[in-house]
């Protein structure tokens, strides 16, 4: 069974579940966090905004909102060790709300 880029990480795993579970509020503060944080690190977003126009399916819990989808890009094109990072400053925040 393949596993999903997040799920090779349990820290990372624990962020992306509990902020599915956030309610939308949460959810893009979070997301705005992960990519000015990745950005700050240098971390490029892997999709082509082209390709994607064309190709945007809604496939992913996280592809319903554009913002939250393109903050997964960058948490996904991150190092382990910044996803790592970002995902326990996610879990402070989560686990308080």
């Amino acid at each position: 069974m393949q596993k999903r880029w997040y799920d090779l990480d349990p820290t990372v795993s624990l962020a992306v579940s509990l902020m599915k579970n956030a309610n939308d509020d949460i959810q893009l503060k979070c997301a705005e966090y992960i990519v000015t944080k990745a950005k700050n690190f240098g971390v490029k977003n892997s999709e082509n905004a082209l390709n994607e126009a064309f190709n945007y399916i809604l496939r992913r819990w996280y592809d319903k909102d554009k913002r939250i989808q393109e903050a997964f890009e960058y948490l996904k094109a991150a190092p382990l060790d910044l996803q790592k990072e970002i995902a326990n400053d996610l879990l402070r925040v989560l686990q308080i709300s």
